[in-house]
């Protein structure tokens, strides 16, 4: 009897010895027992700057303190962003972390593929927080099905369009709901003085070189236009070969051509345009329907009297409808190269998981209490003056925000009472009942991510210079059988075999 207890108890030891290997092995590496103390190693990341200047040092402290972590951000205006982080990518020089727009991710495809970051989707599980990211917006993400990167999280469309709500009213016009209505408000606010000063010095929009998040791909969508491909007869085209689109340029350069849109638009940045219509330059702004608000208070330091209103439903030929974004908005990536092994992966990811709790979350997405926001019985209150400074010293933090609203640790915030910014989320929400989604959602072409990106270089260019009048319909044309010749036709081929295969296996 005494031979088989101690046996027992061997094994009780054993398995217990066992477990705890087995735990640990599971365990993300810092939290470890014994391992390399890397908590001090600054963590670079390559993020994108949507403000004037960075935010003060003082709340970048406080967030690492807050996530015991040492951050080294390197922030870079958003005009000039893509062209830095391909050139990063190009000459293997990324950050540990890279930050990488939705709208940009053909052009770090095939790096993934060729190993340049790591794969994290085997990591998150172990983390509290990561593994409670959505598992669909992950997999939009995915590469070969494999998850390389964390996302920030955006609504499905909240584009629409703004415009002086006080200039329609002095010139007794009404908010458009058509085309031509559109076309007609902004006709008005070029030709009739909506300002009143007796010049001649105003124009109906402002916009931007940015054919996806500037005025031309939501208008794209009043005309009834794919979203980046449809399907005609049963086929995927792409949406530069369809009638709506040529439509679409034709009404833009008939604004062009009327001077009810700033000529320079095709160089224009974010910037600039925001301050055109803020200075009062310009009545009107197709974009983002968040952006209202904002522009809105800067707008009254020149103008105490100016209003702002929004319209996201613009009947065209086949009714209403707007583009819809995948579910997020960027992404972050992490470098093989700057990540030397695991446990330096497992350190930053912890600093990204520990970036999710509630109180780093706040700092991200509100500031410090009692200088950014005060709490009124458990939630987020702002006043004017506390909402002046979170421009300035938070707004560029969102940036780094992982997953987004539906983060269950973020800390909620009181119903709004701004009527624009209740506005603005009322339409964001309209938005969803009348989506136009990317028929070639969830395929891939491998042609596509090899050469997507140089390629659709090929079809902006044609599609700027038509609505500048640079060239004609004819060289219009020539250009889009340049990019089929050069490895558009494959795209096609291999978007529509994809097609196929998923519809009819």
């Amino acid at each position: 009897m005494r031979i088989k207890s101690r046996t027992k108890s061997i094994l009780v030891v054993i398995a217990f010895a066992i477990m705890a290997f087995l735990w640990n092995g599971c365990m993300p590496q810092e939290q470890q027992p014994g391992t390399q103390d890397i908590s001090t190693k600054p963590i670079g990341i390559m993020v994108p700057l949507h403000q004037n200047q960075a935010p003060p040092q003082e709340m970048l402290r406080a967030i690492e303190q807050a996530a015991q972590a040492k951050l080294e951000l390197d922030w870079i205006p958003n005009d000039n962003y893509k062209e830095k982080m391909i050139n990063a990518l190009q000459t293997n020089s990324l950050k540990q972390v890279t930050y990488v727009n939705q709208s940009d991710y053909m052009y770090v495809k095939n790096a993934i593929r060729s190993g340049m970051f790591w794969e994290i989707g085997p990591y998150l599980e172990f983390y509290p927080n990561l593994k409670t990211l959505s598992k669909s917006i992950l997999n939009e993400s995915s590469v070969q099905g494999k998850i390389y990167a964390l996302y920030t999280e955006r609504p499905a469309s909240r584009q629409g369009v703004i415009l002086r709500k006080d200039w329609l009213e002095r010139l007794y016009l009404k908010e458009p709901a058509t085309i031509e209505e559109l076309y007609q408000v902004l006709k008005q606010f070029t030709d009739r003085d909506p300002d009143g000063n007796g010049l001649h010095d105003t124009i109906g929009i402002a916009d931007r070189g940015d054919l996806t998040y500037g005025a031309f791909k939501t208008l794209s969508s009043y005309f009834g236009t794919p979203n980046n491909w449809g399907l005609q007869d049963g086929t995927l085209v792409p949406d530069f070969q369809t009638k709506e689109y040529l439509d679409t340029m034709n009404f833009m350069k008939r604004l062009v051509s009327e001077n009810m849109i700033n000529k320079d638009f095709a160089v224009t940045s974010k910037q600039i345009q925001r301050y055109m219509l803020i200075n009062g330059k310009a009545g009107g702004y197709i974009g983002s329907m968040a952006d209202a608000p904002r522009l809105q208070n800067e707008l009254r330091k020149f103008d105490p009297n100016a209003e702002l209103t929004l319209i996201n439903r613009i009947r065209g030929p086949k009714g209403e409808g707007v583009w819809s974004n995948p579910g997020y908005s960027g992404l972050f990536l992490f470098s093989k190269k700057a990540i030397k092994n695991e446990e330096e992966l497992r350190h930053i990811l912890a600093f990204f998981d520990r970036s999710m709790g509630a109180e780093i979350s706040s700092l991200l997405q509100y500031g410090v209490e009692g200088r950014h926001y005060e709490l009124v019985q458990g939630q987020i209150t702002v006043t004017a003056a506390m909402n002046q400074l979170h421009d300035t010293e938070v707004l560029p933090l969102t940036s780094l925000v992982i997953g987004g609203m539906h983060n269950p640790n973020l800390m909620k915030v009181k119903d709004e009472e701004d009527p624009l910014v209740l506005k603005a989320n009322r339409l964001i929400k309209d938005n969803e009942q009348m989506l136009i989604r990317d028929a070639a959602e969830g395929l891939s072409s491998e042609t596509y991510d090899l050469m997507g990106a140089n390629l659709s270089d090929i079809i902006t260019d044609a599609t700027l210079n038509y609505i500048l009048g640079k060239i004609d319909l004819t060289a219009f044309q020539n250009e889009l059988q340049t990019w089929e010749s050069r490895g558009g036709g494959d795209i096609i081929k291999e978007f529509n075999e994809a097609y196929r295969k998923k519809h009819n296996p």
